[in-house]
């Protein structure tokens, strides 16, 4: 009779025990949930963003919302300040949180090889051979001097003119054909400063859209040269050269 009572008082033990186990489980999960479901506000993306689009045009097409913490991922913004002079590193799509690993200094996007356009400029690219382009040792980031020479078909050798037109205009990029000659694995720095270049180079520039048509007019009817023109070179007055000039 004591054993079966015993085991009767066991059995309530038992199962009080067990029901407040699976009560605070419950709680503790109810909680989590609470937790996860709680609304946190991120900058969401309300329009298409392309890429290298700048600060105003991403404070734009974004909107503050507030969505669950569990869907919120890791990084999303809650603001764009001290974002100042960042854009858009990838193409931006609707709906997503904007995080700011995607926002990235504007240097990180030029291409290899390559350098940014200036903020108002245009690029326009020209293709000479390497005696115009400083025996082709220009490099993306250098500076140059163009120089336009015009002469029209029959007219007198003496009214044809060269002129200095442009000064320290930003290279963004220079791309020329591999050398077959060339072992790039034994090429050395000196052999690339003597060795005669072959084919032709296409010269990119940084320039306004009036500049930019001065240029490509100079390269279709008549000849382009480039000189390499670090900051700190001369700058004399423009003068536009003829034969009479070139012999005093």
């Amino acid at each position: 009779m004591k054993t079966r009572l015993l085991g009767g008082i066991v059995a309530v033990v038992l199962a009080i025990v067990g029901t407040l186990l699976l009560v605070t489980y419950v709680q503790a999960a109810d909680a989590r949930a609470q937790k996860d479901l709680q609304p946190v506000d991120v900058l969401v993306i309300q329009s298409q963003v392309p890429e290298g689009a700048d600060l105003q045009q991403i404070r734009s097409a974004v909107k503050l919302a507030s969505l669950p913490a569990a869907s919120v991922p890791n990084g999303a913004l809650k603001s764009l300040s001290g974002m100042e002079g960042k854009v858009a590193g990838a193409e931006l799509m609707p709906g997503e949180a904007l995080l700011g690993n995607r926002l990235v200094d504007p240097n990180s996007l030029a291409a290899p090889g390559s350098v940014p356009v200036p903020d108002g400029l245009q690029e326009v690219s020209v293709q000479l051979d390497a005696q115009r382009v400083v025996g082709g040792r220009l490099t993306a980031g250098d500076t140059v001097g163009v120089m336009v020479l015009l002469g029209q078909p029959g007219q007198a050798e003496s009214e044809a003119s060269a002129q200095l037109v442009f000064h320290k205009v930003l290279v963004t990029s220079v791309q020329r054909a591999t050398s077959r000659n060339t072992n790039t694995a034994q090429a050395s720095s000196e052999q690339a400063n003597t060795q005669l270049p072959e084919g032709s180079f296409i010269v990119t520039l940084a320039r306004s859209d009036v500049d930019a048509t001065k240029i490509v007019y100079g390269a279709k009817y008549g000849d382009i040269w480039l000189t390499k023109e670090p900051a700190e070179a001369q700058e004399s007055a423009r003068v536009t050269i003829k034969k009479a000039e070139v012999l005093q």
